[in-house]
């Protein structure tokens, strides 16, 4: 996974890229925690999502945000990462212009900034969202929310906890055209720490359904 640095808003950004083994190779963007509680494009579920993505074929980038790492600039509380991933993105696309379809995952504070992205680039067309802070942040944007995806939350997250959570699926279910999955990992905290192999076969369970060629969800 060669280590790239590319042009961002406020100067580079560092992240690891997996190119596509073909042209029309869909794309997944992965985006990690909190910059000021330690997130990095290194967390573990970051590097997990990236390596299922990556096994999958498609051309995989995470990156580091604005300030964490090698990346220019500072924490911008939320609005300049989310221009950082906007940059990410294009700059993916730059290598795979015809890339067949766009994903976009998310771990907390990743998941709030990955669901905005999807209301400004109609070419993502699926979502995983993980134990994203609905009780932290104004998910209210979402109106309506313009592709299927999955939420995945721990049973005993003690920083979004599942009531949050579950307002949020909710009310996104609502909404016409679109389908929402919602996993609840039994025992499982926000960090997921004892449950990855559980959290990441969610994660599976729903990329099989997603991407088979007779999924009745587009």
């Amino acid at each position: 996974m060669p280590e790239v640095i590319f042009p961002g808003p406020e100067g580079r950004l560092e992240g690891r890229f997996s190119p596509g083994p073909r042209p029309r190779a869909p794309v997944a963007m992965i985006l990690h925690p909190h910059p000021t509680a330690g997130g990095t494009m290194n967390n573990a579920i970051v590097q997990q999502l990236y390596k299922t993505f990556q096994r999958r074929g498609f051309a995989t980038l995470r990156f580091n945000f604005r300030g964490v790492g090698k990346s220019q600039g500072t924490f911008d509380n939320g609005i300049g990462e989310l221009s950082d991933a906007a940059s990410a993105l294009d700059w993916v696309q730059s290598f795979h212009p015809e890339a067949s379809t766009t994903w976009i995952a998310g771990f907390s504070f990743g998941a709030w900034i990955g669901m905005q992205l999807l209301m400004r680039r109609p070419e993502i067309r699926g979502f995983i969202s993980v134990a994203p802070p609905a009780n932290m942040y104004d998910f209210t944007f979402l109106a309506p929310c313009p592709a299927s995806g999955i939420i995945i939350q721990g049973e005993n997250d003690e920083v979004s906890p599942p009531l949050a959570t579950q307002k949020l699926v909710d009310k996104l279910r609502t909404q016409k055209h679109i389908t929402i999955h919602h996993d609840t990992i039994p025992k499982a905290n926000h960090f997921f720490e004892h449950e990855m192999p559980e959290l990441m076969g969610s994660v599976d369970k729903y990329l099989d359904m997603r991407l088979d060629p007779n999924s009745p969800i587009r």
